[in-house]
């Protein structure tokens, strides 16, 4: 019991570092930073990966719990689903390929450099 209430503890504080990193940073989602934080004092021994080991072996295993909620709205709505699905894939799809191809547009332009540069000419002959 005491390493459930360790590794509870150990992510709670880690958690509560990201949402303080999210405060002052907000660059991506604070149970993100949280998971950083929690590798970061995990590799540098702040918390014994020995005692979290079992704990978060546990917790991943009986990870399912935390997605049944999600199909269980699937499953209700599922009438919905019955009558717009071939719509819902169309949009899917669609915005899609279209946000792939604004990203892939926009990184062609601004990330990448022109294969193709203009040289200077030091001299007028051909031979140098």
């Amino acid at each position: 019991m005491t390493h459930v209430l360790y590794t509870l503890f150990a992510i709670s504080i880690s958690l509560l570092l990201g949402k303080l990193t999210n405060h002052y940073l907000a660059g991506l989602p604070a149970s993100l930073y949280g998971m950083i934080i929690y590798a970061l004092f995990l590799q540098i021994n702040w918390f014994s990966a020995d005692k979290v080991a079992k704990t978060n072996q546990w917790f991943i295993r009986h990870m399912g719990v935390c997605f049944v909620p999600a199909a269980i709205g699937i499953i209700n709505h599922f009438q919905l689903l019955q009558q717009h699905g071939i719509a819902l894939i169309g949009i899917i799809l669609g915005t899609t390929f279209i946000l792939i191809t604004v990203i892939g547009l926009l990184s062609e332009r601004f990330l990448v450099k022109p294969y193709y540069q203009k040289k200077p000419l030091t001299s007028g002959g051909k031979n140098d």
